[in-house]
């Protein structure tokens, strides 16, 4: 596996690697001796054994939430500021 790390080091630092073609890429692979799963990466695009040789896992996460976000209530004349009540207690006003 640490091979396969230093390989994809090296096509990251070297632009001529990083955009090259697959079977450019493939050639300067195969004379490195690179491992079955990033060879199937380069030339069919398929990343599943590469990923299984790096203990990679696919995790996905639901970011969809369906709760309601809160948000400042608004004053009866339209402007952000103190909540207001709908009822006004009767001990309030005769106390």
């Amino acid at each position: 596996m640490s091979d396969t790390i230093d390989l994809l080091e090296a096509i990251g630092k070297d632009a001529a690697l990083r955009h090259a073609t697959a079977e450019e890429l493939a050639d300067v692979l195969a004379k490195a001796n690179a491992s079955d799963g990033l060879m199937a990466a380069v030339k069919q695009g398929d990343s599943a054994l590469l990923s299984a040789e790096l203990g990679l896992n696919l995790l996905l996460v639901n970011h969809d939430l369906h709760t309601g976000g809160q948000e400042e209530e608004e004053s009866p004349d339209g402007e952000p500021g103190e909540e207001t009540p709908d009822e006004i207690p009767a001990d309030s006003v005769l106390g």
